[in-house]
């Protein structure tokens, strides 16, 4: 099974219409156009998921930078899903503050110092 990336689609494009070019090539068994979830309207890529690994190729090759409904589509293989997204909270990992403020010298009369606390602090 390849799984296709396409990319810069028309927003009107339909997946049954995504399904119908790329089913010059082969066997379709799947089409997902991503869908923004605020407004449901296309994002303007998706992806194709076909069985056969060398019809996929050929679909590759025959459709990246081809002209659909006036937009120049890019199509090559869908890299794999990772989680190396950066978890929330900012510099600090996930609970966020970074350790140590910014400027400022403690001194010894118990003054932290500098913007954001010697500790951690949150600003």
């Amino acid at each position: 099974m390849t799984n296709i990336y396409v990319g810069n689609l028309p927003r009107s494009i339909k997946e049954e219409e995504l399904s119908d070019i790329f089913a010059a090539y082969g066997t379709v068994e799947k089409v997902t156009i991503i869908m923004d979830k605020f407004t449901g309207t296309s994002r303007g890529f998706g992806f194709v998921e076909m069985p056969d690994d060398a019809q996929a190729q050929a679909a590759i090759e025959a459709l990246n930078e081809t002209d659909v409904q006036g937009r120049t589509i890019t199509v090559n293989p869908a890299k794999p899903k990772t989680n190396d997204r950066p978890r929330s909270g900012g510099f600090g990992g996930p609970r966020g503050g970074s350790r140590g403020g910014f400027g400022g010298p403690r001194n010894n009369g118990g003054d932290r110092g500098g913007f954001g606390g010697g500790r951690g602090g949150r600003y």
